[in-house]
């Protein structure tokens, strides 16, 4: 396999470019086959590349583009006004055959509008889905759709179960578990659209399907892959950081509140730090665009260095087990 090349939308995010330089420069000393392509201002992303020493510059270019698209900029105002934008020219490089992957910290609506128009989707699927890996009792599932599709059909529901689980595959994954979230684990409850799905699933040759998931199953890793639209899924995963961020602050709190709760804090904080190491948002981020004729990893906008360095992980696994070709020769089998 060529050294795995991908392409960096270095002007996104919340932290901006100062941030992704740093985990680009990371990730590059971490992985020694690794290119990266950085795209934004070039001159500068070449001060700030400036700024660290030993960088090898062989497998770090930068590609200018003269354009930003704001937080705030429309989906249509990405597409239509901004065609030097840096997420455009990174997905660019992509459909060129420059890059192998894009990894972007930035508006999320223009990402999809931009990744449908510039790579296409796979035969066979009418729309894209994020998914991203949650932590549980088990290890990991991967949740989908996670807020690209606010409506979805039973057809829709369909595909992202079969791309779910040969994403699980690709991550090592022995025949993942395929669940749809629902309001109960009966035959008899949920909409009409979960309950279409869950009959197509019941009839696909070939995938781990076992039925509808509660809220709570999803985090005792009764499931490996969990399907749901992007309007519960999006809900679901913020309000799911929410929480561990203030059980977290809270447990902080109390061990704080006078001298017996400090030394009893002193003896518990060390594993206390771990698990919240081990649940971190910033360890788990990057969500991946599945469907696509190409590989578009999306990382949180608030992730900080450590944050993007793990979306470029994950952009790097994607590479190395050729997801989209996956995808595609599984969904001729499915769809």
């Amino acid at each position: 396999m060529s050294a795995p090349v991908i392409a960096i939308d270095a002007m996104g995010g919340d932290f901006g470019p100062r941030s992704i330089v740093q985990a680009s420069i990371a990730c590059l000393l971490a992985t020694p086959s690794l290119h990266l392509t950085l795209v934004g201002q070039a001159s500068l992303l070449e001060e700030l590349i400036a700024r660290h020493s030993g960088v090898d510059r062989s497998r770090l270019l930068v590609a200018n583009a003269s354009e930003v698209i704001t937080m705030d900029d429309r989906p249509s105002l990405a597409l239509r006004g901004k065609p030097d934008s840096s997420m455009r020219v990174a997905l660019r490089l992509v459909a060129d055959g420059a890059a192998q992957a894009c990894v972007s910290a930035g508006n999320t609506g223009a990402l999809m509008a931009l990744s449908r128009f510039v790579l296409k989707t796979l035969p066979g699927i009418d729309r894209p889905a994020m998914v991203a890996a949650i932590p549980t009792q088990r290890g990991y599932c991967q949740l989908l759709d996670l807020g690209a599709n606010v409506d979805c059909s039973a057809q829709n529901l369909y595909q992202f179960a079969v791309m779910g689980s040969v994403a699980a595959e690709a991550l090592g994954v022995t025949r993942p578990k395929v669940a749809l979230l629902n309001v109960g684990t009966e035959d008899i409850k949920g909409n009409q659209q979960v309950k279409l799905a869950s009959s197509l699933l019941q009839a696909a040759p070939g995938l781990n399907y076992i039925g509808f998931v509660e809220g709570d199953g999803l985090y005792r890793g009764e499931a490996d892959v969990v399907v749901c639209d992007g309007f519960v899924g999006n809900i679901l995963l913020k309000s799911s950081e929410g929480l561990a961020t203030m059980i977290g602050e809270r447990i902080e709190t109390l061990f704080r509140q006078n001298v017996l709760s400090r030394a009893v804090g002193a003896v518990a904080m060390p594993l206390l730090k771990r698990l919240k190491a081990d649940l971190a948002p910033a360890r788990h981020n990057g969500a991946s665009f599945l469907g696509l004729q190409g590989i578009v990893v999306k990382s949180h906008g608030s992730a900080g260095a450590q944050g993007f360095q793990s979306a470029i992980q994950r952009a790097l696994i994607e590479i190395q087990e050729n997801l989209p070709e996956r995808l595609h020769g599984r969904l001729e089998e499915l769809l």
